[in-house]
Order: C-alpha cells, then structure tokens, then sequence
C-alpha cells in the first residue's frame, strides 16, 4: 500500500505521524511510504533521515496527498489538509469529533473513512491515547507551575513551596492515564494534591504516589470545596468518543483565588470545565475571572520528539494491520476507531453528539 506521511501544520505543531524507524518497518513489510518535505524536522528528523531508509521525500503536501492511499498523520486535519483528501483516502489520526461538527460534517461530504486514535480501544483500554495522555498529563503541572508565576499572571507561588512556604493545592478531576500523570507529577513537586475519580482502583493508585495525594470520590460538594481552594485545577476526564461533560461551572470558577490557573487537559473533546475555550501555542491562555485558563488542544506538540516516539512506537502495529490486511475492519481494535466511512457516522458516542 501506498502511506503518506504529512507535515503537521496546526500551530506550532511539531509532532511527525511516523518516526524513520517506523517508516523503515513498513518498507522492509513491502509499502511505499512517502513523507512531505520537512514533516519530521522539528522532532528533530530530517528529510534525509527518511531518504535513507527508502521513504520517497516529495515537495508538497499536494503531491503527497495525491499519492498516498493511507494517510498517517497525528492531527485533525484542518483547511491545509482537507483540500487535499479524497474519497478514496483512508485517514488515521487523532480526531475529536465529538466537539467539532464542522470536521465532522466535511469528513461526512468528502466521503473517505476516518480511523481515530483515540477510539482504537482494547479490552477498555486506549493504547493510542495513551502515550500522548501520559504527556499531557505531565505538561499540565510544568505549564500550570510556570504559568503560576507573577509575570506569567499568577498568583506568585511556588508549586512546591520551601521552608517556611506554604505549598501549593492541586486539584485533578480525573485519575486516568492524563490525570494520574499530573498527579504523580505534581505529587513529585511537593505540591498538595487532591484528585477524584469515580474508580476504586485509580484512587488506590493515586493515594500509593505519596503522602500529599488525597485521592476522593467526587462528590459534588467535595469537588466544589476541592475547586475553589486549588491553585492549580487540571481538568482530565474523557468519555472514550464523546463530549467531555461539564464538571466545574462557572461559579466554581469565579471562587478561586485570583491568579489561580486551570489547565483543561479535556478541552480535545470539548472540556470539561465551563469556561473552556480552545487555545493554540500561539496564543496559549486566557484570564476569566481572574483564573489563568491554559486550553492548547495539541499539548503534546511542544515535546515533538519524545511525543513522535512515543505516538510512532502505539500507532506501528495498527498502520501495519491497516496497510497490509484488506480484511482489517474484522480487527475490534480497529473497528471501534472508525468515526466515519463514506460518509457515514459509525462510533455510537459521535453519532450521539449529533443527534
């Protein structure tokens, strides 16, 4: 089969679908594999790292387009791409549609199928979210912790605190693979940590990380009391597919201290905190209220060669199935990824959103 790799061009995006190593694999299985010039290299992978594991470089995301047969990128594609894709294209990619109906509706009229990262799922688990969960999890306290700095517009506090410095409180919504990470990151910092989930056994997890995690089923006046006190709040719920659902309102908002900052980690999927607005690299936060708001939708791209390993390492095993088995719609893994096939709606949680 034919796989296109293309230059990733969201806003400071610097992530590449397919690393050289990987690319290497599906030529040594007998694909042709084409990258757009430049796509790897601010992971830090030239045109001639690719070239010399027999990938074809070609000069335009035109031309790349127009020879693929399977597109591997990492994000949703936006005006640059869709121009480009056809009907007969297969797209593999993360995709978020639950929260963007115009993608929907354009990927709907071009008619091609869509195989999304983030609903590829086995046994209950998400191995393409996965890695770059873990990353964004992670990012969120770096971001949050700086942005709590006086001259980013914080409130001037040391996440971690010292001696004879109170710490700073986190509050995590979520003890997933994006929340459980913020915990143990902000954990590690010294920062008082407080996280909810419904599940016993991600509150287990959590409480094990240290003696400053408070792991808490979220009740909602735990969660308000939690929200309001947090100098730190990081938003991480998913719904595999769907909408994030709204957990903290704007009230809730409103009555944390000046300067606080929230990271909505869910803002992919819509957030899940109200006054979620997605933002770019490019012009990352906001203030309301007086809250720091950081809602990038692409966190990961700021860490473009440890997410493009990370992503290269999930996504190989299914390119391969998808390149190389015509049969591989019978793959449930794979299956549960479709978001749309000529044109139809196929994953129950997107159809939901738009019914």
């Amino acid at each position: 089969m034919r796989i296109g790799v293309p230059k990733e061009i969201k806003p400071l995006e610097g992530r590449v679908g397919l690393i050289p190593a990987a690319c290497a694999d599906l030529v040594r299985a007998g694909h042709a594999v084409c990258i757009e010039t430049g796509a790897g290299e601010q992971a830090g992978y030239p045109n001639s790292a690719y070239a010399a594991l027999g990938v074809t470089v070609l000069p335009s995301a035109e031309q790349l387009y127009a020879n693929a047969e399977l597109v591997v990128k990492v994000k949703e594609p936006i005006d640059g791409d869709l121009r480009w894709l056809r009907a007969d294209h297969t797209l593999f990619c993360y995709l978020h549609l639950a929260a963007n109906r115009e993608l929907t509706e354009r990927l709907q009229a071009i008619g091609l199928t869509a195989v999304a990262f983030e609903t590829v799922e086995v046994n209950g688990a998400l191995p393409l979210l996965a890695p770059m969960s873990d990353i964004a999890g992670r990012l969120a306290i770096q971001i949050g912790a700086n942005l709590l700095q006086q001259p980013q517009g914080g409130k001037g506090l040391l996440l971690g605190g010292l001696p004879a410095a109170e710490r700073g409180k986190v509050t995590v919504i979520g003890a997933g693979q994006a929340g459980g990470n913020a915990v143990l990151m902000a954990a590690a910092m010294g920062a008082e940590v407080t996280v909810f989930d419904r599940q016993r056994e991600r509150l287990t997890a959590m409480r094990a990380l240290g003696p400053n995690v408070t792991a808490l089923y979220p009740y909602a006046e735990a969660v308000d009391r939690a929200v309001r006190a947090a100098d730190l709040l990081v938003g991480a719920v998913l719904v595999p597919g769907a909408r994030a659902p709204h957990l903290v309102n704007r009230e809730q908002v409103r009555g944390m201290a000046p300067g606080s900052v929230i990271v909505d980690i869910a803002v992919d999927q819509g957030g899940c905190i109200e006054t979620t607005r997605p933002t770019t690299y490019a012009a990352p936060t906001y203030t309301v209220d007086g809250i720091v708001h950081f809602c990038v939708t692409n966190m990961p791209g700021a860490v473009p060669r440890s997410a493009a390993q990370a992503l290269s390492a999930a996504i190989l095993p299914y390119v391969l199935k998808l390149a190389g088995n015509p049969h591989w719609r019978d793959d449930p893994a794979l299956a549960r990824g479709i978001n749309v096939e000529r044109g139809v709606l196929m994953h129950p949680a997107v159809k939901a959103a738009f019914a």
